[in-house]
């Protein structure tokens, strides 16, 4: 009966002497099972959650997307043409003579109103001499006619006259009719000489027009026998050889007036509403230089071959350095616009047709987004019509559709 006792006072001073003298190694020791078994279960707990995220991305379709965000940029108009003379005219001849006079080298300036080729006159002087004597003849005639129609006047009046007296004493009795229609015919026929005098002045007066006529025409020839420079510019091409036989329409030489110069090109209709007269431009030429001015001319209807608008752009050109014909890449200032910088493979068509690109919107969900082309480059495209920040897809658009669950993997655009 005593044995129970010593062995519970026993067993209650082991366990004094390990929770006193030995409780930091039993601290340590239940720690150690304690997390041992948390430890295994969050371990489970991990290990099932990670399972099911692979598994349920194991079943969405991996693409790559970039991150973009829209910039504004230039929307310049860029188009291709090529220079053209500011004036240009071919200088040719109106009548037929030999050329007298030396030509003039290629290239040359010349100034308005400067002699380029003359003719022989020939007999155009002498013509003009016979015209000018014939005008001189008819005015000579105009006095005599003049005075042939007051003449006829006198006599127009004197016969009235003598008619009314012839009345008077025919009323009296003291006059016969006889004398009466003597006297009445006598007016009838002074007034036909009146008519006939007028006529003659009227037809001296014609003799002077005609004359007149002449000269001015053998005058024009004379003119005709000197072509000049019509405008200050260059000769594109020497002018008539001396001795040359000229017929009406043969060139003597071309004239270009290269300052200013202008820049044409023909720009597309889908851009035509964003060009205006007085819009600054620039262009740069196949040399290298480049050159500014403003659009002057816009065409207000289309090639009917290409359904392209002429645009001109005039440019100084005080030294003379920009020729005739040059290509040109002509840009063309417009309204700033926010756009998306994206490569070209990235584009893509709906089942519609319409171009575009896919996106990836919140969730992973695909979604489809038309867009406008607005520049190209060599690197890429400038797009518009697309929100500020757009996650688009570069590699594997082409294998999803407008809804779908994806993957994405991101990566840096070069811009």
């Amino acid at each position: 009966m005593r044995l129970i006792p010593v062995l519970t006072a026993l067993l209650v001073a082991a366990i004094l002497y390990f929770v006193v003298v030995e409780r930091d190694r039993l601290a340590a020791f239940a720690g150690n099972g304690a997390s041992e078994e948390v430890s295994e279960e969050s371990t489970e707990d991990v290990t099932e959650s990670d399972a099911v995220e692979a598994s349920e991305t194991s079943n969405l379709i991996r693409v790559v997307a970039v991150r973009s965000e829209a910039r504004t940029i230039d929307s310049a108009v860029v188009l291709r043409g090529e220079t053209e003379a500011d004036r240009e005219v071919e200088v040719r001849a109106e009548t037929s003579g030999l050329v007298i006079t030396e030509p003039l080298r290629r290239g040359s300036s010349v100034t308005a109103g400067q002699e380029l080729c003359r003719l022989d006159v020939g007999t155009s002087t002498a013509v003009l001499a016979e015209a000018k004597a014939r005008l001189l003849e008819a005015r000579a005639r105009i006095p005599s006619a003049q005075a042939t129609v007051a003449e006829a006047e006198a006599r127009l009046e004197e016969a009235k006259i003598n008619d009314n007296a012839a009345r008077k004493l025919s009323e009296g009795g003291f006059a016969s009719s006889t004398r009466v229609a003597s006297t009445a015919a006598s007016v009838r026929a002074a007034e036909a000489s009146i008519q006939a005098a007028t006529s003659g002045l009227e037809s001296t007066q014609a003799g002077i027009e005609s004359a007149q006529a002449l000269v001015a025409a053998a005058e024009r020839e004379v003119e005709r026998l000197t072509m000049v420079a019509p405008f200050d510019g260059l000769l594109e091409s020497k002018t008539a050889e001396l001795g040359s036989l000229m017929q009406p329409g043969s060139l003597c030489g071309t004239v270009l007036r290269l300052d200013p110069i202008r820049v044409v090109g023909f720009v597309p209709e889908t851009d035509i509403s964003r060009v205006n007269e007085g819009s600054l431009a620039g262009a740069r030429l196949t040399t290298g230089q480049e050159v500014t001015g403003q659009v002057t001319f816009v065409s207000r209807s289309a090639d009917p071959q290409t359904r392209t608008f002429r645009v001109e752009v005039t440019v100084p050109n005080g030294d003379l350095a920009i020729r005739d014909g040059q290509t040109a890449e002509i840009m063309i200032s417009a309204d700033g616009a926010a756009a998306h910088f994206l490569p070209q493979s990235s584009l893509t068509l709906n089942d519609e047709g319409t171009l575009g690109v896919r996106i990836v919107q919140d969730g992973g969900i695909v979604a489809f987004k038309a867009v406008e082309l607005l520049r190209d480059g060599t690197d890429g495209i400038w797009v518009g019509g697309l929100p500020d920040k757009a996650d688009v897809i570069v590699v594997g658009h082409e294998f999803v559709i407008e809804g779908v669950h994806v993957a994405p993997t991101y990566r840096e655009l070069d811009q």
